[in-house]
């Protein structure tokens, strides 16, 4: 099988580029907080699950295309090549592409790297790729200065078995785990979380209190003073009772406990650390719901922040990695892979409609160029663009004019501005 054949070519003397078995515990290192990062701790805070499934789904809902290139720099869908129905349609037997997609980039944000088994057909070509966990992964440098993986403990196999998404790398073969670098910020989160939680289990905490006077005698029966207690609840507590006038007898008063400097404190460092986090993969605080300082005229632009800065980086290494890990090196330069980020970066429909007519008055744009951007089918007649009068080459205007054929795109043309002017 191919597998077979595939681990006759390791070479040289493997080594651990990282200086140890890759660590299921991610961040088991002590931090300052004196609390233990792990994914799955992690994970449950809700700024940084918010992060990384932010990105996961966004890389798992857009378009990816496996294109073939065409003379004059044109580009068609290569539908019939091997790749085609494994991105699109079924990468492996229980995964949908959405699915797959989502998993590895979940994995490569939270711990730095995505793996994925490369099944293959006896010619090479891709037949299914199946997720990896990173627990299960050791990455390996070969002699030949190649990255070698073993999985499970099995003999280590060549790259091209092995689809790997890495993040920022020290060593250049394996990515650097964001939540092991900032164990840190993370672990004060979790700390803060932490004693937020036991202080609400074990602490106290009352909305006010009855004081009666000091020379009032005191009350000695528990039983009277749970009375009036209760009654006190009962008929002053509560959504239902707000408002509500009271009377209270034997010079007694009613303080209401407000918020202390400790509490206070806690909701900044709240705020101080999920800010922290969503620096860390680059997210604007309204696209994790945090709506504190935003608004309608700053949110389109936030948005093209987010696609351009935090999204568009990960995109890029997901598609070189696919074309360095799919594509057999004979196919490089007729296929590429891309994902089509155009529906993010555009703006609201009248923004985008005016950009458009000015790029189809002066010609860079046609009409079947604007369909693409917005999704729609071309339209017969709808590659040719528009040339302004007034912008053809000196001493060629009255020569040209001559010719029946220029004459009539011209017309055309003309037609075609005024059209477009008069909507």
């Amino acid at each position: 099988m191919f597998f077979s054949s595939a681990l006759a070519g390791q070479k040289g003397t493997l080594t651990d580029p990282g200086g140890g078995f890759w660590r299921g515990l991610i961040g088991s290192g002590r931090n300052s907080s004196g609390v233990r990062v792990t994914p799955d701790s992690a994970l449950g805070l809700p700024i940084l699950q918010n992060c990384v499934t932010l990105l996961a789904e966004s890389v798992g809902q857009l378009p990816l295309e496996l294109y073939r290139r065409q003379d004059k720099g044109q580009r068609e869908s290569a539908i019939n090549h091997p790749l085609y129905d494994v991105l699109r349609y079924q990468p492996n037997g229980f995964q949908t592409p959405y699915e797959y997609r989502e998993c590895l980039q979940l994995a490569a944000g939270l711990r730095g790297n995505g793996f994925s088994f490369i099944d293959r057909h006896e010619d090479g070509n891709v037949k299914a790729l199946w997720p990896l966990h990173n627990d299960k992964v050791q990455v390996l440098k070969g002699g030949d200065l190649l990255p070698y993986y073993r999985v499970g403990g099995s003999e280590a196999v060549p790259m091209r078995m092995i689809h790997h998404v890495r993040w920022h790398s020290t060593n250049h073969y394996q990515g650097v785990s964001p939540l092991e670098l900032h164990a840190e910020a993370i672990g004060l989160a979790e700390a803060v979380r932490q004693y937020t939680g036991k202080s609400f289990a074990n602490g106290v905490a009352v909305s006010g209190v009855i004081e009666r006077p000091r020379e009032a005698p005191p009350i000695k029966d528990q039983g009277s003073i749970d009375k009036i207690v209760d009654q006190w609840g009962q008929k002053f507590g509560g959504i239902d009772n707000a408002k509500k006038v009271a009377l209270l007898q034997e010079g007694m008063t009613f303080k209401p406990v407000s918020m202390n400097n400790v509490d206070a404190e806690i909701i900044a460092m709240l705020k101080a650390t999920g800010t922290d986090i969503a620096r860390i993969y680059k997210i604007p605080l309204p696209m994790v719901n945090d709506l504190e300082k935003s608004n309608y005229n700053t949110l389109e632009q936030l948005l093209i922040q987010f696609t351009v800065f935090g999204l568009l980086p990960w995109v890029k290494r997901h598609e070189q990695s696919m074309m360095r890990d799919f594509l057999l090196p004979a196919d490089r330069r007729d296929y590429f892979i891309e994902f089509n980020l155009s529906g993010l970066l555009r703006g609201d429909q009248k923004s985008r409609y005016e950009a458009y007519a000015i790029g189809r008055q002066w010609g860079w744009l046609s009409v079947n160029d604007i369909r693409r951007l917005e999704n729609m089918p071309p339209v017969s007649g709808g590659d040719i663009y528009l040339q302004p009068l007034n912008m053809v080459a000196a001493g060629k205007v009255d020569a040209d004019l001559n010719d029946p054929n220029v004459r009539a795109q011209l017309e055309m043309q003309h037609a075609e501005i005024e059209r477009i002017l008069a909507r």
